[in-house]
């Protein structure tokens, strides 16, 4: 399937700049007018680069609308960080100037925006990420617009240090305030040095102990960044990638693809049987 990249300057409440959203759109020969369910892509510290401008580039390919926004508009243009000692610096540094109402509002107007294209479906929106971007997808729930997320290598949810002030409170809002209709997939690589064992065992605890829909999965010796194909420091890793997205697509096609009705919750206890 082929796709269509344009992008649209987003104004916000509390930027420098517009935030840029990136616009991946599939393209039917012959079917100007097809619609789609929407995904937004958010990226890690980086900006939207290569390696997420490509994954969003998959994304839209399945037949998804697909939205990447530039997320630093508070602090610099839409361009990407470069992959190197000053472009961690500052993209980490701007991770934790910038508030978490500017990050939720970002959030809001991404799906604001899908809402006025024409080619978007108009049902359901599903949101995915890396790194930052997967920490940012999991706190996306938070808008109920949002039926399902894939976060790969979410940072910084272990230790609440999102935002302005490094306190931010996504685990505890998103595990109480998950709806049965909405779910998530945590994926992260068992050699994962941003979000150590301890950190991945108090996410999922947590989750679990609030009763949320989550498929938590822990690649063996996959390391943090294991998805990005360029400049990876020797971390990224083709085949469990494939796998991962795999995950993802499911979740995706079957969340917002398909018309499923009400959630009616008739799950009953698993028999033990060999």
């Amino acid at each position: 399937m082929l796709i269509e990249e344009t992008f649209e300057d987003v104004p916000t409440s509390c930027g420098q700049t517009p935030m840029r959203c990136y616009i991946f759109t599939p393209k039917v020969a012959n079917y100007p007018q097809a619609k789609f369910p929407g995904v937004i892509v958010y990226s890690e510290i980086y900006q939207v680069t290569g390696p997420v401008r490509r994954f969003a580039q998959r994304i839209a390919s399945q037949g998804y609308v697909v939205i990447a926004p530039a997320i630093y508009h508070n602090f610099v243009g839409p361009e990407a960080m470069p992959y190197d000692v000053k472009g961690t610096d500052d993209g980490n540094q701007y991770k934790i100037e910038k508030s978490l109402s500017s990050y939720d509002e970002d959030n809001k107007l991404c799906c604001d925006l899908l809402y006025r294209l024409p080619q978007f479906d108009g049902a359901r929106i599903g949101v995915t990420g890396m790194c930052l971007g997967g920490h940012l997808a999991f706190r996306a729930l938070l808008d109920k617009r949002i039926s399902c997320a894939t976060c790969f290598f979410p940072t910084d949810i272990h230790s609440k240090t999102l935002g302005l002030g490094k306190n931010d409170d996504s685990l505890e809002r998103v595990s109480k305030e998950l709806t049965r209709d909405q779910e998530m997939i945590l994926i992260f690589g068992t050699l994962d040095t941003h979000v150590p064992p301890e950190g991945r065992d108090l996410i999922r605890k947590t989750l679990r102990d609030n009763n949320c829909r989550v498929t938590f999965l822990e690649v063996l010796e996959a390391q943090h960044a294991f998805i990005r194909d360029e400049s990876s420091k020797g971390r990224y890793d083709a085949a469990i990638t494939e796998g991962c997205l795999g995950l993802m697509l499911e979740q995706f096609n079957r969340s917002l693809k398909t018309t499923l009705g009400p959630f009616v919750d008739n799950t009953k206890p698993s028999v033990h049987v060999c």
